[in-house]
């Protein structure tokens, strides 16, 4: 139940609140009172939900009366955050029958806001296994593209977070 309910939040968080009777400030926080009620679900439940992510999808505030999506928003959010000096290298997981669009295109957010980078290889894998096909993950040239004027940022949760990735920065 924990996992259908994380989907269903994230659909509500970083897509489509309206749909679900959300309202949504701003800067990407909802009610938990009203979260509680469409879900039909009790504070306990959506604690052990926003604990058990395994990507640190949800924060609350200090009080726990408003929660959020961390990212991944497909309508504009501002998370406040913050640029910072990427690692030399990021990392990004996708599958191999998208890779020679992407190293003619690059790496665009599509629906989303950002595109998503990881700091690990590991965790790039976890991101492309969750589509079918076989594997690729894509190595950044993080620190070259902030070098360059690209603005990087990182999530809550420790996802980087940029606007696009030009192909001559892809490996």
């Amino acid at each position: 139940m924990i996992i259908n309910t994380s989907k269903t939040l994230s659909y509500i968080l970083r897509h489509r609140p309206d749909k679900f009777n959300i309202k949504v400030d701003k800067y990407g926080w909802a009610n938990v009172d009203n979260v509680l009620n469409e879900l039909n679900i009790d504070l306990e439940h959506l604690n052990e939900v926003v604990k058990e992510n395994d990507k640190k999808r949800f924060s609350f505030n200090e009080d726990k009366t408003m929660i959020r999506a961390n990212q991944g928003h497909s309508f504009k959010v501002d998370l406040g955050l913050k640029k910072i000096v990427p690692p030399f290298i990021l990392y990004h997981g996708t599958k191999k029958d998208h890779v020679d669009s992407i190293m003619k295109k690059g790496l665009s957010s599509m629906t989303r806001n950002h595109v998503h980078l990881s700091e690990d290889i590991d965790t790039a894998h976890i991101v492309a296994s969750r589509r079918k096909g076989e594997d690729a993950i894509l190595e950044i040239k993080a620190r070259e593209m902030y070098s360059d004027g690209v603005d990087i940022f990182l999530s809550e949760n420790g996802v980087y977070l940029t606007k696009f990735v030009d192909s001559k920065y892809i490996k």
